[in-house]
């Protein structure tokens, strides 16, 4: 199964992620098929392509809970179930 989830980056206490699509069985920060976007929760700052997370989700990817959430506090996720009714 295809997911979408966060990969840890940063030093110790100063993390950052990247959302990536990656097979389910890959260890966390293994590697990945598709960078969507960079997130900084210290600065609060959030770099995603909305559009290729649409398609991936489109395709069947499964977002984690807090993808879900990232993902729905961007807009992106209302894009998306917009995309799927029609």
């Amino acid at each position: 199964m295809v997911k979408i989830r966060l990969m840890r980056l940063g030093r110790h206490k100063l993390p950052s992620y990247r959302m990536v699509v990656v097979d389910s069985r890959v260890k966390r920060d293994g590697s990945y098929i598709e960078l969507i976007g960079h997130i900084d929760p210290i600065n609060g700052t959030n770099k995603l392509n909305g559009a290729l997370a649409i398609e991936w989700l489109k395709k069947g990817a499964q977002p984690t809970d807090t993808v879900k959430s990232i993902l729905s506090k961007e807009g992106i996720w209302k894009q998306y179930a917009a995309s799927k009714k029609a």
